[in-house]
C-alpha cells in the first residue's frame, strides 16, 4: 500500500465563499470606476445579514447595497426558505478610508518604485499531475463541485440541490507522488426537504451522485485520470444526514477562511494571507499569482517536474527581501559540464528572468482591471486564461467606446487568470539551455 493524500473544495454557495465573492465583487466595482483604487474589504455573512467592512482609497462611487444583493442572487440564494437571500437580507457597510500610513509606503512619485502593501511570504506551486500543472486531489475536488453547480443551474436533474456544498478527494500514491487510485470521495450538498422519509431522501441523493454527478465528472477528465476510478473507492454522500439548513444560515461565512481551497489543496505551501477583497498592491494576492506563474512556467519548460517558489517582502519596499525555489529533487537542468544545478542556482537564474516588484507584477498580469470575482470560487490557480471585453467607467488609452442598449459606454479588453499563461517557457528554455 502507498500513502494517502487528501484535498477539499467548497462550492460558490459555501458561506465563506459567499463572503469571498462579495469582497471581490466590491473590489472589481471599485476598479471598474478607478483602476488606481486601493482596496482591503472583508465580508461577514450570517442569517439574514451581510456585513462589508474594510479600508479603501478610490475616486469612484460603488452602490454597496445593490452590489451585495446582486452577488448573493447570482450565487443562487434567491429563496426566503434559505433564511439568507439577496432580495431580503440586511446589508451593512462599514467601509472607511485607507490609512495614510499604509498608503505612503505603496504609492510613490515614480510608479516603478511602488512598495509592497504588506510584509509576508507568498508561495507558488506546480506539478505534472494534471494538464494544468495542478495537484490532482485539489483539481478533482474543484471539478466535482463545478459539475454539481452546473447541474443545479441547468435545473433538469437533481432539482433539489441548494447552493452550499463541499467535496473531498483522497488519492493513494506510491513513492514520487505517482497516483495509484482514488481511495475516497466525499460529497456534502445542501438540498430541499423533498421527502418526509429521511433515509429514502438520502438514498436518492446518493443514487443521483453515483448515477449523474460522477459520470459527468469522469467524462470531463483525461484517460490517465479516469483510470484512477477503480471499483473499490469509498463514497460518502451527506455523511452526517440531511443537509437542508445550509449557507450563511447554517454557518457564518468570512472572507479569507478558505485559503487552502483557494490555492493548492494542501500541496506545496501557503504564506497564510488571504486573496479575496484585496487589490494587487497587497502582495498576499499579487505575489501569490506571480509565484504560481513562475512555478508553472518552470515545470512546463522542463526545468523540473515539481516546483515550489517562495517570495518575501517588507512593507513599503519594492524589491523582495527573500526568494527561494525547491524542486523536490526533480530538477532536470545541468550546466555546461553536465553537473545538475542546485535549487539555489536555479533561483538565481529565475530572478534574472522575472521582475517581482509589485509594479511589474501588476503590469504583467493587468491587475488594475476588474478581473477578480471569477477567482473567488473553485480556486485561483489552474484555471484557463481568457480575454473578454468589459465595461468600465473611465477613459484612457486602452479603452474604446461601444453602443449598448442605445447608450454609449467605455469598454476595455482584459485578461482573466493571466498568471496561468505559459508565456515565459521559451525564455526559460533559453536561459537553461533546454
Amino acid at each position: 500500500m502507498g500513502y494517502l493524500f487528501t484535498s477539499e473544495s467548497v462550492s460558490e454557495g459555501h458561506p465563506d465563499k459567499v463572503a469571498d465573492q462579495i469582497s471581490d465583487a466590491v473590489l472589481d466595482e471599485m476598479l471598474r470606476n478607478d483602476p488606481a483604487s486601493k482596496v482591503a474589504v472583508e465580508t461577514l455573512v450570517t442569517t439574514g445579514l451581510a456585513v462589508v467592512a474594510g479600508e479603501v482609497k478610490t475616486n469612484g462611487y460603488v452602490d454597496i447595497q445593490s452590489l451585495v444583493r446582486d452577488t448573493i442572487n447570482q450565487i443562487g440564494y434567491t429563496k426566503a426558505s434559505y433564511r439568507f437571500d439577496g432580495n431580503s437580507c440586511g446589508v451593512l457597510s462599514a467601509i472607511h478610508e485607507q490609512s495614510p500610513d499604509i498608503n505612503q509606503g505603496v504609492e510613490r512619485a515614480v510608479a516603478e518604485d511602488q512598495g509592497a502593501g504588506d510584509q509576508g511570504m507568498m508561495f507558488g506551486y506546480a506539478c505534472r499531475e494534471m494538464d494544468n500543472l495542478m495537484p490532482l486531489t485539489s483539481e478533482l475536488s474543484h471539478i466535482f463541485l463545478q459539475e454539481l453547480a452546473a447541474i443545479r443551474r441547468e435545473g433538469k436533474q437533481m432539482k433539489y440541490l441548494g447552493p452550499d456544498a463541499k467535496s473531498q478527494v483522497t488519492i493513494e500514491y506510491e513513492k514520487g507522488w505517482k497516483p495509484l487510485r482514488i481511495e475516497s470521495i466525499v460529497i456534502s450538498t445542501q438540498h430541499d426537504a423533498f421527502d418526509e422519509d429521511e433515509e429514502r431522501m438520502l438514498a436518492k441523493i446518493r443514487e443521483d451522485v453515483e448515477r449523474i454527478l460522477i459520470p459527468r465528472v469522469k467524462r470531463s477528465l483525461p484517460s490517465s485520470v479516469k483510470k484512477l476510478f477503480k471499483n473499490d473507492y469509498k463514497l460518502w454522500v451527506n455523511p452526517t444526514g440531511k443537509f437542508v439548513i445550509g449557507g450563511p444560515h447554517g454557518d457564518t461565512g468570512l472572507t479569507g477562511r478558505k485559503i487552502i481551497v483557494d490555492a493548492y489543496g494542501g500541496r506545496g505551501a501557503h504564506g497564510g494571507g488571504a486573496f479575496s477583497g484585496k487589490d494587487a498592491s497587497k502582495v498576499d494576492r499579487s505575489a501569490a499569482y506571480a509565484t504560481r506563474h513562475i512555478a508553472k512556467n518552470l515545470v512546463a519548460a522542463g526545468v523540473a517536474d515539481e516546483v515550489l517558489v517562495q517570495v518575501a517582502y517588507a512593507i513599503g519596499v519594492a524589491r523582495p527581501v527573500g526568494f527561494y525555489i525547491n524542486t523536490f529533487n526533480t530538477s532536470k537542468v545541468k550546466d555546461a559540464s553536465g553537473r545538475k544545478y542546485l535549487d539555489s542556482e536555479i533561483a538565481q537564474k529565475v530572478q534574472q528572468i522575472f521582475d517581482l516588484r509589485p509594479f511589474a507584477i501588476i503590469q504583467r498580469f493587468g491587475l488594475t482591471n476588474p478581473i477578480f470575482k471569477p477567482t473567488a470560487a473553485y480556486g485561483h490557480f489552474g484555471r484557463d486564461p481568457y480575454q473578454a471585453e468589459i465595461e468600465v467607467n473611465y477613459s484612457d488609452k486602452d479603452t474604446f467606446v461601444k453602443e449598448v442598449n442605445g447608450r454609449k459606454a467605455n469598454f476595455k479588453k482584459v485578461e482573466f487568470f493571466a498568471w496561468e499563461k505559459l508565456d515565459y517557457v521559451e525564455k526559460i528554455k533559453s536561459v537553461f539551455n533546454l
